[in-house]
């Protein structure tokens, strides 16, 4: 089992009585983990779009999909059906696998790194924040990637409120900032 996941079972009953909840069953947690990378820099290039979703199949320890242009927008510059993206959905096993790496060994490994900022909850629990570069993650090699590139990570949590969304994020480890940003 994974180690988050023996975490956030063993903090269940405080995060229980520190969000006052009378019922067991609506404690929050973690229900996926979604990256995405916007790869619309890349859409002429196949091998760059390949070599992205490589990096983040390595980094989610799973296979990553390419995302098509539904529709053409010529302001873009983006035809219909032509790759604009790369993402992954990760659920249970896998998900605490990539959160517990991401807390404890890609974020810390951020240059001048204060923390993930505060404000990047939905209004529902759910927390968006981006990345600036792959190479934060130990299992990227620099040899191996054609191009420096972002991803958005996005946390789904069964929390009703950003309050009880963030008490579930802090308690499991995520570095939010001290100040209010």
């Amino acid at each position: 089992m994974a180690r988050l996941k023996d975490k956030y079972l063993a903090l269940r009953a405080d995060l229980q009585k520190d969000l006052d909840i009378k019922n067991p069953m609506q404690t929050p947690k973690l229900e996926k983990v979604i990256i995405s990378v916007g790869a619309g820099f890349a859409m002429k290039d196949n091998k760059l779009i390949k070599n992205i979703e490589d990096t983040i199949t390595t980094i989610a320890g799973q296979k990553a999909t390419t995302v098509i242009a539904k529709k053409s927008v010529a302001g873009f510059k983006v035809r219909e059906g032509v790759p604009v993206g790369i993402r992954v959905t990760l659920r249970g096993e896998n998900m605490y696998n990539f959160f517990d790496r991401l807390v404890s060994i890609a974020l810390p490994r951020v240059k001048d790194f204060r923390g993930v900022a505060r404000n990047g909850f939905d209004g529902r629990g759910n927390y968006n924040f981006g990345l600036q570069e792959q190479l934060i993650f130990p299992e990227v090699s620099y040899d191996s990637i054609m191009q420096i590139h972002g991803m958005n990570i996005t946390v789904v949590t069964t929390a009703d409120s950003d309050k009880a969304g963030f008490a579930l994020l802090e308690k499991l480890g995520m570095p939010f900032s001290k100040g209010s940003n």
